[in-house]
């Protein structure tokens, strides 16, 4: 009911705007008559509000008057569509969250800078994917040393002892995709070749 409350407010004030802008532009409603094809009579109820607008009605007034659709129906501005997700600051890795649900999978763009420590394998339940945006990204994983460089990915199961990290004296940029078991995608870290 309350939808249906808030569609008879949008409605209600459709017909004073088209008078509005008629009036705006300088227009009678013979004119706007003459443009649209819709009869003086069903502009004149439409602008009183005793005829309920139809996009079949409101597309070629919009043109006649060479106005967006939404500015007849008063539509609400759109919201800003930009993400503004806090970054996550740990030991010389910046993390931006991709994604806002706790739980499930877990997608992260990641920027790591280089450092002099030595890997620090850990292990966790789950399975990790990494996938590198630039730079090269060194993956210890079990007995594996990879490096890995931009459009390379890896996939494994975090029960392995593991550690990523950057890869020479330049930071490396990558997206890393983890959830619990049974979230995995198919492409596999290569060991390096000696």
């Amino acid at each position: 009911m309350e939808d249906e409350a808030g569609l008879d407010a949008v409605l209600g004030e459709v017909g004073p705007r088209l008078r509005r802008i008629r009036h705006e532009r300088g227009a009678t409603l013979g004119a706007l008559s003459a443009a649209t094809g819709i009869s003086v009579s069903t502009l004149s109820r439409l602008e009183a509000g005793r005829r309920k607008p139809s996009l079949e009605l409101l597309l070629p007034i919009a043109r006649a008057h060479q106005v967006p659709l939404d500015e007849l129906v008063g539509a609400p501005p759109v919201g800003d569509p930009r993400v503004r997700a806090k970054p996550i600051v740990r030991g010389g890795r910046t993390m931006l969250p991709l994604t806002r649900q706790p739980g499930g999978l877990q997608a992260y763009k990641v920027v790591q800078q280089p450092s002099a420590d030595e890997p620090d394998p850990r292990t966790h339940e789950g399975y990790e994917w990494l996938y590198v945006l630039s730079g090269r990204l060194r993956l210890r994983l079990g007995e594996h040393d990879v490096v890995l460089g931009a459009g390379e990915a890896a996939e494994f199961d975090t029960r392995v002892p593991h550690w990523f990290g950057a890869a020479g004296e330049r930071p490396v940029e990558f997206l890393s995709l983890f959830g619990p078991q049974g979230e995995r995608m198919h492409v596999r870290a290569r060991p390096k070749r000696g």
